[in-house]
């Protein structure tokens, strides 16, 4: 039986697209948007501040610098956070319902500058009991380290907390550590394995 429900985040529940802030750091620097994402792969900045291990006000600077972009911290900080669209992908009531009959967690690659804006702009983030974070953690996606931290905080045994990620990777991650897990695919499809597992949230 499920006791704690755990979303991932981004393309879950809040749909993003990164080609927004290449486009808009474009103009801000020799590089076309097309060549922003390989020079930034190219570095392990968005790796390393992901888990934590670079400060915002580091990062900022240290991938100003890769891509000589010409944008102080706050014009950056509002770049980087400007990929996310306002419309969840799933509504609110669903989040509020399930946390009244379930444990509700929130499982996130994520970084400090990101959740900050997000918790600011999204109210639906206020629902869940608990936010297991990359940052906050110390590992990303798909590391045991960060399920196992999930499933502590669950307060529950694995196999008794159900997990949607949009990454196949991260949900085969997931079942590893004994957790019920399927890929998110749609809101409709949500609800159907919901559902088949007794989950009501109304």
């Amino acid at each position: 039986m499920i006791k704690t429900v755990i979303f991932d985040l981004g393309k879950v529940i809040i749909p993003f697209d990164f080609t927004r802030g290449y486009r808009a750091m474009e103009g801000l620097c020799k590089y076309p948007a097309a060549d922003i994402p390989k020079r930034i792969g190219a570095t392990d900045l968005v790796t390393r501040f992901e888990c934590g291990l670079v400060e915002p006000e580091d990062f900022v600077n240290q991938l100003c610098q890769s891509l000589e972009l010409k944008v102080d911290y706050n014009g950056f900080c509002e770049i980087w956070s400007g990929i996310f669209s306002p419309d969840p992908l799933i509504p609110e009531s669903m989040l509020a319902g399930i946390r009244e009959r379930f444990r509700l967690l929130l499982l996130s690659n994520t970084n400090a500058i990101h959740f900050k804006m997000l918790k600011e702009k999204y109210g639906l983030l206020r629902h869940f009991d608990d936010m297991v974070l990359s940052y906050e953690v110390g590992a990303l996606k798909p590391s045991p380290l960060i399920y196992r931290e999930a499933i502590a905080r669950a307060q529950c045994q694995p196999e008794e907390c159900f997990f949607t990620d949009d990454i196949a990777e991260y949900v085969e991650a997931a079942r590893k550590e004994g957790m019920d897990a399927v890929q998110f695919q749609s809101r409709g499809q949500l609800e159907g394995e919901l559902l088949a597992r007794g989950i009501h949230w109304q």
